[in-house]
Order: structure tokens, then sequence, then C-alpha cells
């Protein structure tokens, strides 16, 4: 057991997290983290729905009739910096030097596709003009210079703390697509794409989650895009933002499971993952909540299609909740007879994909009644699915908890033990993949809010292995955001096409077809 100094508690006093909040952790740390239990994969007629175009115009025409009545927000976590995207260009500026080789020749010895791909298109990028205008006020010879010069320098002016320093720059606030009239970032793309799905009355609303750090920054950017993105869309917009709390920050420990404590003595605490923002999410109060990554975006022409699918999901969450809702004031205000209870268990069972023990049958009917309002009183997220292409992350699986509670859930590849063969051919099964695409549900038939943190699964979490001053120690992730973050809501899965999922996950993402303004 963990003696406290004063430093300590002073610490956790800051940082907002209790004593028993540490001691759990530690005890996460020693018991360890079970892996799931897949008992299949979520596939189409078995988890996944899938609509025709006309059960999609439909919907579409449901969402287009009721958005107006409706507080709509959308949800957009952003506070992740573009370090990974520019990944293979910082191993270049690390391992090249353009006085001993050429480009090729360092593309061929470090089998770098990556960097190959990005000179080869490198006039596509948003960011091409802006950095070869900054290289020609520092380097007036630029184009005397011989040509791996040119990109080695090129590149150096993108990520150098004292230039552009992209890799340090939220995903958000990078130049993302180039239109005549300018570079757009993914931040004005969002409030784009929300002017078609996200609008209720004339406004459309939204919330970003951002570091700290970046706070004035993203604020600059909504001064100088506001009015351009509104004279377009003739919508107004609200935004917010948010950062991530401190108080979810989580304890990391030594090879031992103790304290893992810096030089000065001070425990570490390392950010909690995406799983954090459930708490960003707990604070946002709308009847629909659209939810997205910010670097999934697509150029303008390709929105409509995008929104469609938006409005189809939620469409399906507005059918779903009318039912529910109706059930459970039903159940609040009369005693059902033994037809209706049938209809209710029918209900969770075929719409809301809710398991139910054999065993519930046989509760008096008291029992039963607590059961069914227990189930139907919870938020509700209808996702979107793209099939999988290979893309790595989650994806949509039946699992079985240590209650032995059957659900549906988004399952990311490190919580499936890689050592048992079932599990794996279970993974190797999945036909889809999770592509962040989500509309909530997070109210009840009065209107009143609920708690999502009553609805997170803590036995989700991650432990991972790092470094920190050359020596080993372990971190917690929470529950991820989607993933144990949201495993006690009711989930509902939905194909939608592979179009409206466009990740930039490397810079050379941006060269491919959803990105680029003009097709040559």
């Amino acid at each position: 057991m963990i003696t406290l100094t004063t430093k300590d508690k002073k610490q956790l006093k800051e940082k907002g997290i209790s004593q028993e909040k540490l001691k759990s952790q530690l005890e996460t740390f020693e018991k360890g983290i079970p892996f799931v239990n897949l008992l299949a994969a979520a596939t189409i007629d078995d988890g996944i729905l899938k609509f025709d175009d006309e059960q999609k115009a439909a919907y579409v025409e449901m969402f287009d009739k009721h958005k107006d009545e409706l507080e709509l927000l959308k949800f957009v976590p952003a506070s992740g910096a573009a370090t990974r995207m520019f990944k293979a260009l910082f191993q270049f500026l690390n391992n090249y030097n353009p006085a001993n080789e050429t480009i090729n020749a360092y593309i061929n010895r470090e089998k770098a596709d990556i960097i190959r791909t990005f000179f080869i298109g490198v006039e596509k990028f948003p960011f091409y003009e802006q950095t070869i205008k900054r290289f020609v006020e520092k380097h007036p010879d630029f184009l005397n210079l011989p040509d791996h010069f040119q990109k080695y320098f090129f590149v150096k002016i993108l990520l150098d703390k004292d230039e552009f320093d992209y890799g340090s720059s939220p995903k958000g606030l990078l130049p993302f697509h180039k239109y005549k009239s300018h570079p757009a970032t993914a931040f004005e793309e969002h409030m784009f794409e929300a002017a078609l799905y996200d609008e209720s009355n004339g406004v459309a609303k939204l919330h970003f989650t951002i570091s700290k750090e970046h706070n004035n920054d993203f604020d600059d950017e909504m001064e100088k895009i506001k009015k351009r993105v509104e004279d377009k869309t003739g919508v107004q917009f609200q935004t917010s933002f948010s950062f991530q709390k401190e108080s979810t920050d989580t304890l990391a420990v030594n090879m031992q499971n103790e304290p893992f404590r810096l030089d000065d003595g001070s425990i570490l605490f390392r950010p909690g993952g995406h799983g954090a923002l459930i708490e960003n999410l707990n604070e946002q109060d709308a009847d629909i909540i659209f939810m997205k990554n910010i670097d999934n975006v697509v150029v303008y022409k390709y929105k409509h299609e995008l929104a469609e699918y938006k409005k189809v999901l939620a469409a399906k969450l507005l059918e779903l909740q009318k039912r529910a809702f109706a059930y459970a004031k039903l159940l609040d205000e009369t005693t059902p007879d033994e037809q209706t209870i049938e209809e209710i268990k029918e209900f969770l069972k075929q719409q809301l994909n809710v398991h139910i023990k054999g065993d519930v049958d046989k509760y008096k009917e008291v029992y039963q009644i607590e059961f069914l309002k227990e189930k139907l009183n919870a938020p509700i997220r209808v996702c979107g699915m793209v099939k999988n292409e290979g893309e790595p992350g989650g994806g949509p699986f039946w699992s079985k908890d240590e209650d032995g509670n059957i659900s549906l859930q988004i399952i990311e590849t490190p919580q499936i033990d890689p050592n048992n063969k079932f599990q794996q051919d279970i993974l190797s099964s999945s036909t889809h993949f999770n592509p962040v695409d989500i509309v909530c549900g997070t109210k009840n038939y009065k209107g009143e809010k609920y708690n999502l943190l009553d609805y997170v699964n803590a036995k989700n979490a991650f432990i991972t292995k790092k470094t920190l001053q050359g020596k080993d120690l372990k971190a917690l992730e929470l529950p991820g955001l989607w993933n144990g973050g949201m495993a006690f809501w009711n989930t509902v899965f939905v194909e939608v096409p592979l179009t409206t999922f466009n990740p930039v996950k490397t810079v050379v993402d941006l060269l491919k077809q959803a990105h680029q303004v003009q097709d040559k």
C-alpha cells in the first residue's frame, strides 16, 4: 500500500485527483486488465444495419422535417498535434544529408515510399505556395540550388520550430485543402460540413476539445474564417472549446507497480487518452450530438453525400428514441400487462441489440419491469461502420463481459488477446471498421441529461509500456471514448460508404481524391 507524502497530497489536490482514484489505479496495475471476450464479428444483418436508397431517402426526409425542433451539436476531438502525420518527414530530416546522396538514393536505402509520394505530389499540397514563398525569402538563390537541396530545405521549413513548425501544430489548424481563393484548414472544413447537417433554425453549433497551449490559435482561426463560412453557407455558427481535464490524467508506475517518480520526487501523471473526453462530452447539452475526428474531412464537392449519411444516422436515432421514450414513459406511469412487457423485450432485442438473459423471464413481474426500465434508460449511439479494407484500428463486435452480459461494442486490436487463436480468428473475420462516425442521444424522455460517466466500463482501460529518462514505466490509458467509454450505451451499427471516411493519418493522405479540389 502506498504511503503518500505531504507533497504527494498537494500534487493530487492541485490536479483534482482523489486519493481513492490513485489507489484504484494502482490496483488496476497490480491486477492487470483482462482481454475482451469476443463472441463474433458484427456483420450485415447480425449487428450491422444496411439501408437501401428508398430507406435512406426516407430517413433524410425525416431528419430534415424534425431538425428545427431539436438542439443539434457537433462534437470534435481536436487536441491532437500533427506529429505522427509528419513522422516520415521528421525521419527524412534526421537521416538524410543532401551533401552526401540524392533523394532517390535515400528513398531506396530507407524504402521511404511516403517520401517518394510526397515529392511526386508536392505541388498539390495546400501549403506548397506559402512554403515556396518563405523559401525564396530565406534563399533568394533558391532556383540555383540542386534539386535535392531544394527538397531538403522545403521539408525543413515545414517542420523547423522557427519556421512553420507543422509537426507541433494541432491537426485542426493545418491547411488541408487548396481552393482557388485560399487554403482551408480542417477546422474550417468542419464548419462548412456542419452547415449541411448540424444546422437547426439557421444556427450550427460546434464544440472542439483542444489543448490549452493552442487556445489562442483556434480563437484566431475562428476570427479569420467565421465571416467567410457564414457568408457562403447562410448559417450562423456558435463554436465553443474545452480542454482535457487534468483530473483525468492517469498514474504511471515503475515495473514494480509503484508510482513512477520524477527527479524532483513528484509522481508522474500522464494524459489519460481520448477516453478522458467522456467528461467533456458529458458537459454538452443537446438533443443530438454528432461526433467525428478532426482529420476526417473532405473538400466541399464531396460534403453533400457525407451529410446525407449523417442525417440517416441521426434519423435512425430519432426513430429509436421515439419508441424507447414511449416505453420508458409507459413503465413510469402504468403497470404494463404481460403482452406489453414482451413487446418491450422484443424492441430491446431487435432494435437496440440488448441481450436479455434467459433467466429474466423467470423474474417476478416487478423485477422484470425494473430490468426493462434500466435497459431503456441509457444513452443511445448510432454508429456508422465502413467496410474493412485493412485500416488499423477498431471494429464492431459482439462481446461478453465478466458479468456475462452480451452486447455490441467497438473493440480496438490491443484489447484482443494476441495469443488466443479463437479470438484472433474472430478479429480476422471482421468485415467492418470503425471510422468514428457517431450520433449520440444523451437525454431521457423527460429531456434530462444522463450522467455519461455512469455508462463507462472502467475495466476496458489499457496498460502500455513506455520509457522516460532511460527508465521503463507502465502507463494507464482510460477506456477509449467510443470503446469502454460508451460500453454501457445502447448501440446500433449502420453501414455507411467508404467515401465518408477520409482521415489524414500521414501527410500524403492529403493527395487522395477526397482532399483534392481539382481532379487531374
